[in-house]
């Protein structure tokens, strides 16, 4: 059977809201960010999630259909993302995952409810994707919010207060700022700088030195990957020695690498357990996994080999002859799921997932320590 007759099948399986017959392999969906500013997190993330569907294709599958993981580089772009999702969606797969970004899954949202299809761990944590709660969207990982606020209580009880901030201007910046803000309104503090930049074309000549200026003990940056690396460089070169920190959206080793001999002390808030914690049991099954293909567990690494989890489970209780709207009722009876010492939870009314937020510190070596 050539690749046009497959296409049409795909494409009339879509249509009616079911999956290709079993034959074919359980097909999903990713559109991210494989080249530009993201691209090594985006790498280790998809790494993370092919550990554990190539385990679980080892073991005969999911009743025993294989599962192939569709990947499309959307080059950070939200206009793209929502192109390769449509793509993806037009090609049958069950469900969309892993993508980046906040304004990407904005951007692919409305094709959920017209195709009712399920977009399942997408890496981001802003709020809007948690409330409201939208009927095909089911989070992983904890919102920014959690995790910024997590932060800076961290740092006002080690007595630092003097902290600026400096955001991504987009619905990304905007929604984790208010995590941050929140945490410092705990302290009866405000921002001692508040800067913005933009998303497109970063620019830090201006915005370094106003912040040095203000002799902060710490600057919190929001935003991803790329940027946030010359945005640190750029506080070094102008002088600062304040406390650098971000979130874990850039808590890859790719990012760490890129920093350099500057990423020594920077603070990066988790949404996972300890990536090195064998006392964990999902991180014990993905560093043994990991392993075996001489890969390195990293934080971003873990975080998509546990949404893979959640798919799989999903795809389970659905059945054989799993639909769309079948996964959708499978992942909403999800009820404290183990997936290896943590507990994730689903309803009609709650698709947030974890909760967990912990912070991290960048070791001498370029490892994330705890």
């Amino acid at each position: 059977m050539n690749k046009q007759w497959l296409t049409a099948l795909w494409m009339v399986a879509a249509a009616v809201g079911i999956t290709p017959p079993a034959w074919a392999q359980i097909r999903i969906g990713q559109t991210a960010g494989f080249s530009g500013a993201v691209a090594a997190s985006v790498k280790e993330a998809t790494d993370g999630a092919k550990l554990y569907f190539d385990a679980v294709n080892a073991r005969g599958g999911i009743n025993g259909q294989p599962i192939e993981l569709i990947s499309l580089d959307d080059k950070f772009d939200p206009k793209l993302a929502a192109a390769n999702a449509k793509e993806l969606i037009d090609k049958g797969v069950i469900c969309l995952f892993l993508n980046r970004g906040t304004p990407h899954t904005q951007a692919i949202m409305p094709l959920l409810t017209e195709h009712k299809i399920p977009l399942i761990g997408p890496s981001t944590g802003a709020m809007v994707l948690h409330q409201p709660v939208h009927p095909w969207l089911f989070n992983v990982r904890a919102t920014y919010q959690r995790e910024a606020e997590r932060a800076i209580s961290h740092l006002s009880l080690i007595g630092v207060d003097r902290i600026a901030i400096v955001q991504v201007d987009d619905t990304f910046g905007a929604d984790a700022v208010q995590g941050a803000l929140k945490g410092l309104r705990s302290v009866n503090k405000e921002p001692l700088a508040l800067e913005k930049y933009d998303r497109a074309k970063p620019d830090f000549t201006g915005i370094a030195p106003r912040v040095v200026a203000k002799e902060p003990q710490a600057v919190m940056l929001i935003g991803s990957g790329t940027a946030i690396i010359d945005g640190m460089k750029a506080l070094r070169a102008a002088g600062s020695k304040a406390q650098l920190v971000t979130l874990s959206n850039n808590a890859s080793s790719g990012f760490v690498k890129e920093l350099g001999p500057i990423a020594h002390g920077v603070v990066v808030s988790q949404v996972f357990p300890y990536e090195r914690s064998i006392a964990s049991p999902v991180v014990k099954e993905a560093m043994d996994l990991a392993k075996a293909k001489g890969l390195e567990l990293s934080p971003i690494t873990l975080e998509g080999f546990v949404s893979a989890k959640v798919v799989v489970e999903g795809l389970r209780r659905a059945g054989a002859g799993a639909t769309r709207d079948k996964l959708r009722r499978a992942l909403e009876g999800f009820n404290r799921f183990d997936l290896g010492g943590l507990e994730l939870s689903y309803s009609p009314t709650d698709h947030s997932g974890l909760d967990y937020a912990d912070l991290s510190i960048i070791g001498p070596d370029g490892r994330f320590r705890r």
